[in-house]
């Protein structure tokens, strides 16, 4: 609370970042979802007005994760589910997860998801931190996984939100763009990447400064754009300065992002 007043915040929504909760153990990752889930819904009970949460899911267990968007949506009455890019080999879209993709469609829920390291790609370069490359990396392949494998258009009622401005994905338009005109893919993309990329949301989380900003900016329109902070490895102050610094948003731009985009998104918190 502290560090969000510190930036005037005044609304923060909860989930768990990477490693997440899924050890290789199904029995174990579900009972810390309940645990981490429950004490998320006491965060925001014990302090009113100031925290959401989105629900964590044992992923890849599909039965647990199944039962536990049915708890955090039904009992905790959560803003949303919390999913990875990831999960060992397998990216969202993949069929593994087609039944957890059809029921938070049915829900028409709100979807973050937060990048990890795939398996392939973990301590490929001795001395330098995954987070610095794969994160975003990982990002890219999750909304290619995603939109490619059709999982995104079956599934419309879904509001995606991608973490640190979509990952490397602006700066690789052209080449989303033009997979959009493969033979396999140009029927179901007839306006190409830009309309696709516009029916997503994407997070500052990361990336409060001018290049990465003037991408994604370039790619999506502003009503696109939420606040993130990725805290607690940065904070909401570091993201109000980059934002305004940054040059890329006018007044009217920066109150979307900060608050208007996110109360379209979740209207139980307009006004």
């Amino acid at each position: 609370i502290e560090q969000m007043e510190k930036g005037g915040v005044d609304l923060a929504i909860t989930s768990i970042t990477t490693p997440g909760i899924w050890f290789g153990l199904h029995a174990a990752a579900r009972r810390l979802a309940r645990l981490c889930n429950d004490y998320a819904a006491k965060i925001r009970n014990d302090h009113p007005g100031r925290f959401g949460m989105f629900v964590n899911l044992p992923l890849p267990d599909v039965d647990g994760s199944l039962a536990e968007i049915e708890y955090g949506m039904d009992q905790l009455k959560a803003d949303g589910v919390c999913l990875f890019t990831s999960y060992g080999d397998k990216w969202l879209g993949d069929p593994a997860f087609d039944k957890v993709f059809a029921e938070l469609n049915r829900r028409k829920c709100v979807v973050y998801v937060h990048p990890t390291t795939c398996t392939c790609c973990t301590n490929m370069l001795p001395g330098f931190p995954d987070s610095a490359i794969e994160y975003g990396t990982d990002t890219t392949r999750a909304i290619a996984r995603l939109v490619f494998s059709g999982t995104f258009a079956r599934c419309p009622d879904i509001k995606m939100i991608w973490s640190h401005g979509g990952g490397t994905m602006p700066f690789l338009y052209d080449r989303f763009n033009n997979a959009t005109k493969m033979p396999q893919y140009k029927d179901q993309f007839p306006g190409g990447w830009t309309p696709v990329a516009n029916k997503m949301f994407y997070d500052v989380a990361q990336v409060p400064n001018r290049p990465a900003l003037s991408a994604l900016a370039a790619v999506v329109q502003t009503t696109q754009i939420l606040f993130g902070t990725d805290f607690p490895w940065l904070d909401s102050a570091h993201h109000v300065k980059g934002l305004k610094e940054s040059g890329v948003f006018s007044e009217a731009d920066l109150r979307r992002i900060d608050i208007e985009n996110a109360a379209r998104l979740m209207p139980q918190y307009a006004g």
